[in-house]
């Protein structure tokens, strides 16, 4: 289940936002304090991950503490289903 919600997160990240549908992003790859996805971009993939999985992400959880790579929003999304 959990690689399932990774890798529909990876995918999403690479085609929609980085735009690169060839892009291999690793469950620990950094996404925010690299600078691989940017403040605007993650607000897309909140919201992807609100109507994907169903579960609610709150404002003051869009920080890269949070959402700095697929691990981290992986357990988070579980953690709410």
């Amino acid at each position: 289940m959990t690689e399932n919600i990774t890798a529909t997160l990876a995918k999403f990240i690479a085609e929609k936002i980085l735009k690169q549908a060839n892009k291999v992003i690793t469950p620990d790859e950094s996404l925010i304090s690299s600078g691989l996805i940017d403040s605007f971009s993650l607000m897309d993939l909140a919201l992807f991950i609100e109507d994907t999985f169903n579960v609610r992400i709150e404002d003051t959880e869009l920080n890269a503490q949070t959402f700095d790579n697929l691990s981290q929003l992986t357990e988070l999304i579980t953690s709410r289903q």
